[in-house]
């Protein structure tokens, strides 16, 4: 038998940008609720992840769901920068 791709969606750089940002929203969260270093360090990192993500997603496209990506994770690099 072989393996198949049960996953619904199909992953693109928008799409992957999107669930990168989604995480560094929940580590941000978690951040601000319990800040701790191991809990900034996480938020960093997720920012990081990130950062990559979004790069690519408008590396492939300027369109408006790029920017707003874009726009997404900038507002929750802000909200750890409040936090430091």
């Amino acid at each position: 038998m072989t393996k198949t791709d049960t996953s619904l969606q199909t992953q693109n750089p928008i799409s992957s940008a999107q669930n990168a940002v989604e995480n560094v929203h929940r580590a941000v969260s978690s951040a601000l609720s319990h800040p701790t270093s191991q809990t900034l360090d996480q938020a960093q990192n997720a920012i990081n992840k990130a950062e990559k993500a979004v790069d690519q997603a408008t590396m492939h496209s300027d369109a408006q769901p790029a920017q707003e990506v874009a726009q997404a994770l900038s507002d929750e690099e802000a909200r750890l920068q409040d936090l430091q």
